[in-house]
Order: C-alpha cells, then structure tokens, then sequence
C-alpha cells in the first residue's frame, strides 16, 4: 500500500478512505509499523469531513453509514467524542428513515436494509442502535414474500442497472450475499444471537434459509446455485466468489448454524464449501486478486472456514487461493503491485485500474493477508458478514 493517503478522494467503506483506514488500522495492530495508526486516523478525518460536506446515500458500502461503521469499530472501544459525535447524529437520521412502511428502497448489504442493520449491530448496545435493527427486521418483515419453500425478497427492475434491466425487465431474486437474499440471512443470524428482536429475526431466519437450500440446483455446472432465479430465469452457474456463487452462500450458512444452534445447516454449510473448494480455478472466472469476486475474497472465506471447522481442506484451499492472489502480483503496477479489473468508464467498459479500495482493491487484499499471517482477529469482516462465530457446542458440554 501506498504511503499516501492522497489516493483516493472517495470517503467511502467499499473504494474510499473509510476502506482505507481499516486497513491500516488492522496493519498498526499488527506492530507493522509505527505511524499507521496516526495515518487510519487522518484517513477518517478526512472521510468524516467528505460526510459532512457532500450528500451521499446511506448504504453501508457507498454511503455515509459505511463510513460511520468505520468510526464506531476503530474508535467506539476508545469512547471518541468526534465519532460518537457523528454516529448519533446518524442513529437518529436511520431511525426516522427506517420509519418509512410499506418500505419502497433496497434490501441488501451493499445499499439497502441488511447494510443499514449490519451498522446498528456495530452500535449495539445502543438503545438506539436496538431500536434501528428492530425496525430494519420489521421492514424485512413485510418485504418479504411467502414462497412454496419458505421466505423470499424480490429485486425490483427499477433498482436494477440499464443493461440488467433490459435482461431481467421484471426483476428476479438475487442469490448473491452482497445484493441479494443470502446477505440477508447472514443479517438476520446475527440479529438472532444479538438479543434484539430475535424471535421474529428467527421466524425469517428459518423461512429464508428453507428457501435458499430449496435454490440449490445440481444442472448448474461447477456450482449448486446460480446468481439470480424467477419464472422464466435460466439457471447459469455462477462464479466463485463472496459476493455471488457457492463459497459465500457455505459462508452464510455457516454464519446462520453457528448463531441459531443448527447442525443440519452447518452440515450442508461444510459440504457446500467443499464442493466450492474443489472447482477448478479455471471455471471460478476468478481474473483478479480483490475481495468481492477475487482470489483474496476466496482465500479469506476458506481461511476463516478452516478457523470454524478445523477442516484441513479449507486450509489448503485457502493457502491455493492466497497464492493466486499473490500471482496478480506485478510490482510497479497499480497499489503495492496489485490491479484491479473494474469498470474504466461511463459505458460499463471493463479494464486494468489502480484500486485503493476494500471491496475490489488492494486494501482488501492486505486485509486478507493480515488475516492469515498475523495473529489479529480479522473482525473487521463482519462488515462483510464473513465472520465465523464458534462452533456449536455438543450436546451435554459444559
């Protein structure tokens, strides 16, 4: 990574400062170097002044409560004034948005209802901050639509992109966690286990997961779900990846075992995942190194199933996927070497770019390197609803 923190004038948590000082926080924890922490606090100055100075949506990815999640995990612990400061003026914006019934915006992680809660779980124990998640539940509650399977949530064409909309004119359900109905079951495993709202989290809970495992489909080469599904949806396999395909639905299951107690889940959750790990590299249509859809994501997904399980399959594929993140490498091209392939231009065009970021760029692939060769708890993944809680004790332990 760059000494600079000049490299992005974005202040947000998926490509912007907020991203940024995550990494160099979790960097100084390492003891890697001295003036990192000093350089994650201006990064969040900075991103603090950007959110102060220039409208911007609320999600948590592109929005300001990415960058107030940001503050509250880097600086909540030390009782900061400046952020406290900005976070309840947040709370009290989220509270009376989340009022809005029947709600009309998105459901997802990246910019909808499940980032909005994933923020006011990193508020907790917030009155608050509890008031903010009931309500995103209850307006998950009445999105949600009864399937012959269980619990669903329809994407609506107006959220989509032009091209997606021409594809799909009247929406689908969403099989990604990052978009769609998996990061909501993460969501709501956590709100099971955090003690807010958690009978009616469960009831979703159990009805989306039924409706998720009934998505799974064997015709879908080299993966058991596709990205997207709906009348008259032909099933594709999808890639490999967090934000869509098989090892971030194995993570998402693992998530919702581990919180709710279910060992049927956790059983399909560990065998999903090692299925995903034995793809080829060649079908993952894995071409760079982020975390959203990179080989450093993969590697941290098997990396922290190893850590849950114990499960040496896991290890190993996540030392195969650290070392083909590591491949990307070309010193002297992009930050610290690594590029990513992103969108270039107004078109939609794809290219070769210089991503400081977290979601695609290379502050997400020093995070997952942090992970696997220091000894500091990557927490900062529960913003990606990747952590592994502890494994189910055994019927009779202590």
């Amino acid at each position: 990574m760059p000494t600079s923190v000049g490299v992005t004038k974005s202040a947000t948590l998926a490509s912007g400062r907020a991203g940024l000082a995550l990494f160099y926080a979790y960097r100084a924890r390492a003891s890697l170097r001295e003036s990192d922490d000093q350089t994650a606090s201006l990064l969040l100055d900075q991103a603090a002044e950007t959110v102060e100075s220039i409208r911007m949506p609320p999600g948590l990815f592109e929005g300001f409560t990415g960058v107030a999640w940001a503050f509250e995990h880097l600086l909540g612990e030390r009782n900061d004034l400046q952020s406290e400061e900005i976070n309840e003026e947040i709370d009290n914006v989220l509270g009376s948005w989340l009022d809005e019934s029947p709600w009309s915006n998105t459901y997802d992680l990246i910019s909808g209802l499940a980032g909005l809660g994933v923020y006011s779980l990193e508020r907790l124990p917030r009155p608050i901050a509890a008031e903010c998640i009931e309500s995103v539940v209850d307006r998950l509650q009445e999105t949600a639509r009864s399937e012959r399977a269980g619990l669903s949530w329809w994407t609506r064409p107006e959220w989509l992109d032009p091209w997606s909309r021409q594809r799909y004119p009247g929406g689908y359900h969403d099989l990604g966690v990052a978009h769609g109905i998996p990061g909501i079951v993460a969501f709501l495993a956590r709100v099971c286990s955090s003690g807010v709202a958690s009978r009616k989290a469960r009831t979703l809970l159990e009805g989306s997961v039924a409706w998720l495992l009934d998505q799974r489909c064997e015709e879908t080469q080299g993966s058991r779900y596709a990205s997207f599904a709906g009348p008259g949806i032909e099933l594709h396999p999808a890639r490999s990846a967090w934000c869509y395909g098989d090892p971030g639905i194995a993570s998402v299951l693992m998530i919702a075992a581990r919180c709710s107690g279910n060992l049927a889940w956790e059983r399909e959750a560990i065998d999903l995942a090692r299925q995903s790990a034995h793809r080829p590299m060649g079908e993952t249509r894995v071409v760079d190194p982020g975390l959203c859809h990179g080989a450093a994501g993969l590697a941290h997904i098997y990396n922290r199933l190893y850590q849950a399980t114990g499960d040496t399959e896991f290890r190993d594929a996540a030392t195969a996927w650290f070392e083909r993140a590591l491949a990307f490498r070309h010193p002297g091209r992009g930050i610290a070497g690594f590029s990513a392939w992103n969108p270039i231009d107004a078109e939609g065009s794809l290219g070769w770019c210089a991503d400081p970021g977290l979601l695609t760029g290379a502050a997400g692939v020093g995070l997952a390197l942090l992970a696997a060769t220091t000894d500091v708890p990557p927490d900062w993944d529960r913003v990606m609803l990747a952590s592994s809680p502890m494994p189910i004790p055994a019927v009779g332990a202590a």
